[in-house]
C-alpha cells in the first residue's frame, strides 16, 4: 500500500521540481497582481494576446507542412481537397510517424514522466505546467497534423495557451487559485482564436479547464478569449462563418428529433471513445516499440487518405466546405466510418492530438447520416440537412469533448443563428446526460481514468493529495507491548487517562490496539494485554490522503487507526483520528467554497 502511494505522489513531485525555476517579475509588480485584480485581468489580457500568437504560429505551420507536403495549392485545406497523390497520401503519414516515433522513444528516455496537460494540471498542481511541456506538446500536435494524421489541433493550442498562463502566473508568484484561473484563461484565449469565437474559447476554459463556473473567475476568462480571438483576427484573419442553410425558426414539433439525435450523439461519442482505447491498449499489449507505432498508424491513415482526403487531418477545412453540401447517405456513411477510424489509429498509435476538431467534423457527419433516416420515415417533419449538421456537430462533440455550453457556444458564433443554438443547447444537454449516465466519463478523464487518476474534470483536487496521513498524524500518546500483564496495564491506564492504547510486539512490530474500559470490564485479574487486541489488521500509512484515510475509518468501524511506517515493516510512527480528519476535510472544502464564491 505505502508503495501505491508513492507512486501516485511521485508525478506530483516531479512535476514541482522540474521546471519551478523561473524569473519572477519585480517585487512591486507581484505585489499589484496579488493584491488588485484589475492588474490580474491586465496579465490574462497579456495572457491572452501571447496565447493567440501561439496559436497563429502552430497553425501557419501546419499549413505551411500540408502545402509543401501534400502539394496542395496555397490557402486549401487538406481535408477539404478533392484527391491527392496516393504515393503522397500513404508516404506522408508513414514517414511523418517514423519521426514521430524516434522522437518519443527519445523522449521516454530523455523525460520518463508523462507530460502534463492543462486539465490534469489544474486538478492535480494547482495550475503548474511545464512550458518546456507545453513546446514539446505543441510541436507534436503540429508535427502530426502536419503529417496528416487525424488528430485535432486543440491539444497544441490549450497547451500552449496553459503553459504561458502558468509560466506568467507564477513570474508573478500567484496564489493557487488564481494561477489555476490564470491557466483556464490561457486556454479559453487559444481555443477562442482558434474558432474566432471568444464565447467558445472563454466557456472552453471554465467548463473543462477551471472545471466550475464562478462569477468571480469568469472576466479573467472572457479578457483572455477576446484578446486571444483578437490577436489571431489580426494574425491569420479569423475562421469565417459555418456555409450552411438554416431555418430562420425551429418548431416545437422538431424537439423530439432534436432530442433524439442528441441521444444518438451520446452512444456514438461512447462508441468511438471506447474505440480509440481499445486500439491504444492493443498497441500497448501487441509488444511493438513505442517508435514503430506511429509508422504504423501513419500507415493506416495514408491507405484511407488514398480512398479520401477527409480521413485525414483534423477535418477543420473540411468541415467548412462540405457542411452545406448534400452528400448520397452511403457516401456519407463512408467519410463518417473512414475518418472515426483514422482519429482512433492516429491518437491510438501515438499521434499526438485530441479528438474536439475531429468529432465537429463527423458531428456533422452524423447529423446528416440522421436526417438520411428520417428521409425512410413518412410524415417526417424534415428540417433543412443542414440543420441536422449543425446539431449533430455540437451534440457529437459534446459527448466526446464535454463541454455542452462550450458546443452551444460555438455553433451560436459558427451560423450566427439564435434559434438554432437553441436546438443544439437541447441536443448537447442531452448528449451530456446520455455520456455521463452511461459512461461517465470525457476523453481527457476517460485517458486519465485508464492511466489510475481518479479525475472527473479539472475541479480542484491537487489539495486532497496534498493532504496526506503523514501531515495530520499526531505522536503516539499510549503505547505498550502485547506481553504486558493486564493487571499492570490497568495501574498504568486507569479509567479516563486515555481511550486507546496502541499496542507491538517484542519486535516493535504494530499488532493491534487496546481499550483500558475493555480491560477493566473483564472479570478475571490475569491475562496479557494480547488477549484484548482490535484493529490488528487496519491501520493507515503516510502517504494516504485524507481521503483514503476516512474510507478506512468506515471499512475499520473505527474511531482512530495507528499509523504505520510500511505494511512490511510494521513500524509504528503515529495516531490518527476520525474525528481530526474529517475536520481538516471539511475545513478545506469550506475554504476551496469560499475561494469560488471569492469570500477570500
Amino acid at each position: 500500500m505505502l508503495e501505491q502511494a508513492k507512486s501516485a505522489e511521485s508525478p506530483q513531485r516531479s512535476h514541482h521540481k522540474f521546471g519551478d525555476w523561473v524569473m519572477h517579475a519585480p517585487q512591486a509588480f507581484r505585489a499589484l497582481v496579488r493584491a488588485d485584480e484589475i492588474w490580474l485581468a491586465v496579465l490574462s489580457a497579456v495572457v491572452g494576446v501571447l496565447a493567440g500568437c501561439g496559436v497563429a504560429v502552430i497553425d501557419l505551420t501546419t499549413n505551411i507542412m500540408h502545402a509543401k507536403l501534400f502539394a496542395l495549392p496555397i490557402g486549401q485545406g487538406l481535408s477539404e481537397s478533392e484527391a491527392i497523390a496516393p504515393l503522397r497520401a500513404f508516404l506522408v503519414p508513414v514517414l511523418g510517424g517514423a519521426v514521430l516515433g524516434v522522437s518519443l522513444w527519445v523522449l521516454t528516455k530523455l523525460r520518463p514522466r508523462p507530460l502534463v496537460d492543462p486539465v490534469e494540471a489544474n486538478a492535480l498542481y494547482g495550475g503548474r505546467v511545464s512550458l518546456t511541456d507545453s513546446v514539446i506538446v505543441a510541436a507534436q500536435t503540429a508535427w502530426s497534423n502536419g503529417v496528416g494524421a487525424s488528430v485535432g489541433m486543440e491539444a497544441g493550442f490549450a497547451q500552449i495557451g496553459a503553459g504561458i498562463a502558468s509560466r506568467l502566473g507564477r513570474s508573478f508568484r500567484l496564489r493557487r487559485n488564481d494561477l489555476r484561473v490564470l491557466v483556464g484563461a490561457g486556454t479559453a484565449a487559444a481555443i477562442g482564436g482558434a474558432f474566432n469565437a471568444p464565447l467558445c474559447g472563454a466557456f472552453y476554459g471554465i467548463e473543462l479547464i477551471i472545471g466550475v463556473y464562478s462569477i468571480t473567475t469568469l472576466p479573467f476568462v472572457v479578457i483572455a478569449a477576446l484578446a486571444g480571438t483578437l490577436t489571431t483576427q489580426i494574425l491569420l484573419g479569423g475562421t469565417p462563418p459555418l456555409n450552411v442553410t438554416l431555418p430562420l425558426s425551429v418548431p416545437s414539433t422538431a424537439y423530439p428529433l432534436v432530442l433524439l439525435l442528441g441521444i444518438f450523439s451520446g452512444l456514438a461519442g461512447i462508441v468511438i471513445m471506447r474505440g480509440v482505447t481499445a486500439i491504444e491498449s492493443g498497441f500497448r499489449r501487441s509488444g511493438i516499440p513505442i517508435w514503430a507505432r506511429p509508422v504504423l498508424g501513419g500507415a493506416v491513415v495514408g491507405l484511407l487518405g488514398c480512398i479520401t482526403p477527409k480521413a485525414m487531418s483534423s477535418g477543420h477545412s473540411a468541415l467548412h466546405s462540405d457542411i452545406g453540401i448534400s452528400f448520397p447517405f452511403f457516401i456519407l456513411l463512408m467519410f463518417f466510418v473512414l475518418k472515426a477510424v483514422a482519429s482512433a489509429f492516429s491518437i491510438g498509435a501515438g499521434f499526438r492530438g485530441g479528438l474536439f476538431f475531429a468529432s465537429l467534423f463527423l458531428g456533422a457527419l452524423f447529423g446528416k447520416l440522421f436526417a438520411g433516416l428520417l428521409l425512410l420515415l413518412p410524415g417526417a417533419d424534415m428540417m433543412p440537412v443542414g440543420f441536422y449538421a449543425v446539431v449533430g456537430m455540437s451534440a457529437l462533440a459534446t459527448a466526446i469533448v464535454g463541454g455542452p455550453m462550450t458546443m452551444t457556444f460555438l455553433a451560436l458564433e459558427s451560423t450566427q443563428n439564435f434559434e438554432v443554438t437553441m436546438a443544439v443547447l437541447a441536443a448537447s444537454i442531452v448528449s451530456a446526460i446520455t455520456v455521463r449516465r452511461l459512461f461517465g466519463y470525457s476523453f481527457a478523464t476517460w485517458r486519465f481514468h485508464l492511466r489510475g487518476e481518479t479525475i472527473r474534470s479539472a475541479a480542484d483536487i491537487g489539495w486532497i493529495n496534498s493532504l496526506t496521513v503523514g501531515r495530520m498524524m499526531r505522536p503516539v500518546q499510549a503505547l505498550v507491548q502485547q506481553d504486558m500483564a493486564l493487571e499492570a496495564f490497568r495501574r498504568d491506564y486507569p479509567l479516563g487517562a486515555t481511550h486507546r492504547v496502541v499496542v507491538t510486539d517484542a519486535d516493535n512490530r504494530y499488532v493491534g490496539i487496546a481499550y483500558p474500559a475493555e480491560a477493566f470490564g473483564l472479570d478475571t485479574q490475569a491475562g496479557e494485554v494480547k488477549n484484548i487486541l482490535h484493529l490488528g489488521e487496519h491501520f493507515l500509512l503516510p502517504g494516504m490522503t485524507v481521503k483514503e484515510a476516512i474510507a478506512a475509518f468506515e471499512t475499520a468501524e473505527a474511531d482512530s487507526l495507528a499509523v504505520l511506517d510500511d505494511a512490511a515493516t510494521r513500524q509504528v510512527v503515529g495516531l490518527l483520528t476520525e474525528q481530526y480528519a474529517l475536520r481538516r476535510y471539511n475545513e478545506q472544502l469550506d475554504r476551496r467554497r469560499r475561494e469560488l464564491s471569492g469570500e477570500i
